[in-house]
């Protein structure tokens, strides 16, 4: 397959993309240059994912606003594409159980799936380790939801205590936590991903990687390392696609992040591959069938 080829693969689950109206949420970490002109919603995704042969996706929250939740939930009810929602709660909340509970009562309240906060942004480098966040965490986890984990490459070995200490909570690492490639020496990014997957509960998506190099000159080798680098610290098992659209389109269209993906996990064997693609992301969030 030559990159820029859609893959024709049935079945795929995209376990990571975005949607915005921008009248209700705006998403400054979106380059105001290049995308604030545009929303990004179901009517948009649909037709780059169908035709990349997506069966079902996972819409991931984008802002720390207790409304954005409710309203991805509603388009989940109303979009047989959108099998599941990452969304957000206050984790430092005396209440997050009940909001949880409040939030699985709302309409399409049975396609929340997952949890997310914006860690990356926190100026707190001890945010994991506070027992208010681990508390509304471990909350999540009772809830038989997965926690999202949206950190950069520094924050991985605060990530690492976090899943040690809640064995129970099934984890899922963003975008591998944003190695730094091509910028500086990826030795400790390769150390701290390989300690964050030895424990049994963390999974991980390959996304989010093509914003992580030269938006305009970046090639697939330049994408290789960290993706073999992830096949071999957590396996094909604990790995799953995801989009990060429309935050791809800085880089890349939805049609060649997949191509290139596929290209690179091209020495897999097929049930492997079929794990990354959908397997992985279905048992982890515990999708319905799409």
């Amino acid at each position: 397959m030559t990159t820029g080829e859609v893959t024709r693969r049935p079945g795929i689950v995209d376990a990571h993309h975005h949607l915005r109206v921008r009248a209700r949420h705006p998403q400054p970490w979106i380059d105001p240059h290049t995308m604030a002109a545009a929303d990004f919603t179901p009517v948009e995704l649909a037709p780059v994912a169908r035709a990349a042969g997506v069966a079902g996706t996972v819409v991931v929250q984008s802002v720390a606003a207790r409304s954005e939740t409710p309203e991805l939930l509603g388009i989940a009810a109303d979009d047989p594409l959108v099998t599941g929602v990452v969304g957000w709660v206050d984790l430092t909340a005396a209440d997050v159980g009940q909001r949880l509970y409040r939030l699985r009562r709302v309409r399409g309240g049975e396609r929340l799936v997952g949890i997310r906060h914006l860690v990356e942004s926190e100026p707190d480098p001890t945010y994991l380790d506070r027992p208010d966040v681990r508390r509304g965490i471990a909350e999540v986890g009772a809830a038989g939801l997965a926690f999202d984990l949206l950190v950069r490459h520094r924050q991985l070995p605060a990530a690492t205590r976090l899943v040690r200490a809640l064995p129970e909570v099934r984890f899922v690492l963003d975008h591998l936590g944003k190695p730094p490639l091509g910028r500086a020496d990826p030795g400790d990014w390769r150390r701290d991903l390989r300690a964050l997957a030895a424990e049994p509960n963390a999974t991980a998506k390959l996304s989010g990687l093509v914003t992580e190099v030269d938006a305009a000159s970046w090639i697939p080798a330049d994408l290789r390392p960290a993706v073999e680098h992830a096949l071999d610290v957590f396996g094909p098992d604990r790995l799953m696609f995801g989009s990060d659209w429309p935050v791809c389109l800085l880089a890349t269209s939805y049609a060649r992040w997949v191509s290139v993906l596929d290209d690179l996990l091209g020495s897999l064997s097929e049930p492997e591959r079929t794990a990354i693609w959908c397997r992985t992301a279905g048992r982890v969030y515990r999708l319905a069938p799409s």
